[in-house]
């Protein structure tokens, strides 16, 4: 409504209140007389009652109040009390008017939260992440959106956003704990009702994962293989498209783990890195190993795996330089399981990722790495997470499936999770809820570029004063426009007049962002910014675990760990290991080339080729007089190999050239 509209409908309706209370002393008093004669002709006669005129009620005061003073003193009372109702209903509307213009939304409408904006957006309830507090109520959020909060160094996002999570939420959680303190302070609580599993790469007593045993055989083991060796030459997450080298290497490393899967024993990322750099053989002699292994075959039709057979076959078409580079690309990659202490966490598993949503109690899995540390492990963090989210979004479970919280802190030192961006979209829709932190939007840009869909699909922000100017501008545009009302005066009048003659009063409306960016940088160390979808942004103070008696309480000894306590969890690959069979040599080989000539070749612990489903001995104990050089999964030693398909084909497997 105009504002000359509602000034107009103010004065009528004052006019109105007062011209209805002298209507009603005028009628009442009438009536109290008897409707005499000597009170004049009515107005009209309504429904055989005389009207008369609202303020003849004054003239018949005068002249006949002596006679019932009593009838007009009520009528008196009467018409003042219509001029007092009308008196506050005028400053009562003129106080609203004033309201009124102050929230106009000529520019934008922006405005803090009050308590009845936050109980619609479901943020007072008692179960969720925690986002802060306000008087007298803690802000929770426990809906499926994800959160992200940005929140500089030593801010307070520990104290105030991660550990009162921990120490709250009761269902399975993934921590990143770069420094181990989430581990050491909230763990003892969790622990009463989950099973917390602390993984720390650099720790040989931390608990082990290893993330072959997560390759489900059948036929979904090419694609689990294929998704670890993305992860595997994408190390630091900067990839935006690879190269040949990087192609082809993803490629070998692909047919190598399905091979070590299949064939060895030993069946971790450790051992592929050592089968690959084996010192006592040519790379061309260790793909004649995985084209010549029985993997899916029986002992009466062997059969390699295909994958690996064209694997290997593609690279041992290449020239030796080419091959070279292939190799040297995929070592790189595999460089870090040759550190015996990450050698040792990935060789077996005690958790496994389905004990987040299918284990009778939930787990809260604790991703510990030192900051010395954090560089150099990223790769394995980075492969763990890429296999849970994969893992836990193939099935939806239903709604009574348990949820799971990804509470990851500085997230963006991960490099780009392009899964986990793409994710963020549907994780919802599987129960799984991301609590992300980062210390600004340049962290994010960093990892993602410009142009990334993490904030889109966080419907949750939490806004610390930050130490960034993107970030503070990025966090003002958010919080909207409000429109404001300036009162401008002006004087007129002769300029040797004592006084000025003129005073002139004029308002302008003007636009004016609910805070500016560097209001923002500017924030109190108590105070933090919320904005949700859907609702006014708000203001709200900084939660203190340590300050609190609710959070207090539930500070307990960290729980002890010893993950030679329990079996590991079983998988598809235990007890599978195949041999190279003397069949599949036979096919690629000249008919010349004997089973026993090759055999005597052969320095495996007493394990040589399959013949008839029976391992062939060596029948010259040549090997006797070398230090023995056992080879998991019954390999060969591919140098003597090679030696006899070279004589037999003139083909040099070695890589030694002329002898």
């Amino acid at each position: 409504m105009k504002p000359h509209t509602t000034l107009s409908w103010q004065v009528l309706s004052v006019a109105a209140i007062i011209v209805l209370a002298l209507w009603t002393a005028t009628q009442s008093t009438a009536a109290s007389l008897g409707w005499s004669r000597r009170l004049g002709e009515p107005w009209f006669v309504l429904f055989d009652c005389p009207v008369y005129a609202p303020w003849a009620f004054f003239g018949w005061w005068f002249a006949f109040d002596a006679y019932a003073p009593d009838i007009f003193d009520r009528g008196g009372k009467i018409a003042a009390s219509g001029g007092l109702l009308a008196f506050l209903f005028a400053v009562s509307s003129s106080i609203l008017r004033a309201r009124w213009n102050k929230h106009v939304t000529t520019f934008g409408s922006s405005r803090w939260a009050e308590k009845r904006d936050m109980r619609k957006a479901g943020i007072l309830g008692p179960g969720g992440v925690f986002l802060g507090v306000t008087p007298g109520a803690y802000l929770r959020h426990d809906g499926p959106d994800h959160v992200i909060a940005f929140a500089p160094t030593r801010s307070g996002k520990g104290v105030g956003l991660v550990i009162p999570t921990l120490l709250s939420w009761t269902h399975s959680a993934v921590v990143h704990d770069i420094k181990g303190e989430n581990w050491q302070i909230t763990s003892g609580w969790r622990a009463l009702f989950s099973d917390c599993v602390r993984f720390d790469p650099t720790d040989k007593t931390s608990a082990r994962f290893n993330p072959l045993m997560e390759v489900r055989k059948g036929d979904r083991e090419v694609s689990d293989v294929q998704n670890i060796a993305d992860i595997l030459v994408d190390p630091e997450g900067v990839l935006e498209q690879r190269n040949h080298w990087e192609k082809t290497a993803h490629s070998l490393l692909v047919g190598v783990i399905l091979h070590i899967l299949y064939a060895d024993s030993e069946k971790t990322l450790a051992r592929a890195a050592s089968f690959l750099s084996d010192p006592d053989r040519s790379f061309r002699a260790t793909l004649a190993i995985m084209m010549h292994t029985n993997h899916v075959g029986t002992d009466d039709a062997p059969r390699t795996h295909p994958v690996v057979a064209q694997c290997a076959r593609e690279l041992m078409n290449k020239s030796e330089n080419e091959l070279s580079g292939v190799l040297s690309t995929a070592m790189s990659f595999l460089s870090l399981y040759r550190d015996p202490v990450i050698a040792e966490v990935t060789s077996q598993c005690d958790f496994r990722i389905r004990d987040l949503v299918e284990a009778a109690r939930p787990l809260s899995l604790f991703l510990v790495v030192p900051p010395s540390d954090l560089s150099r492990t990223k790769p394995l963090i980075r492969l763990l997470l890429n296999q849970i989210g994969r893992r836990l979004m193939e099935h939806e479970g239903g709604p009574d499936r348990r949820r799971v919280l990804f509470l990851l802190d500085e997230f963006p030192a991960l490099g780009r999770l392009e899964f986990f961006e793409s994710a963020l979209a549907y994780m919802a829709h599987y129960r799984l809820k991301a609590f992300l932190i980062t210390q600004s939007l340049n962290q994010i840009e960093k990892a993602y570029g410009p142009a990334n869909a993490i904030l889109d699909n966080c419907h949750v922000r939490v806004a610390f004063a930050t130490n960034d100017e993107r970030t503070a501008r990025r966090i003002s545009d958010g919080l909207g426009t409000k429109t404001e009302q300036r009162a401008m005066k002006n004087y007129a009048g002769h300029r040797l007049a004592p006084w000025l003659s003129h005073k002139m009063v004029s308002r302008q409306e003007t636009a004016r962002q609910l805070l500016t960016p560097g209001e923002v940088m500017q924030l109190p160390a108590s105070d933090e910014l919320i904005l949700l979808s859907g609702c006014p942004p708000i203001l709200a103070k900084k939660l203190r675990y340590y300050a609190d008696r609710n959070f207090i309480e539930r500070l307990r000894t960290p729980p002890l760990q010893d993950k030679r306590l329990t079996a590991p969890c079983s998988d598809d690959w235990k007890g599978h290991v195949r041999t190279v069979h003397e069949d599949l040599l036979d096919t690629d080989c000249p008919p010349d080339l004997s089973a026993a000539a090759v055999a005597r070749s052969v320095d495996n612990g007493g394990h040589g080729f399959e013949q008839a489903g029976k391992p062939i001995r060596p029948a010259q104990p040549q090997c006797s007089a070398q230090p023995h050089r056992p080879f998991q999964a019954g390999l060969f030693d591919a140098i003597q190999i090679a030696d006899g398909i070279e004589n037999a084909r003139g083909v040099d497997l070695t890589g030694r050239g002329d002898r």
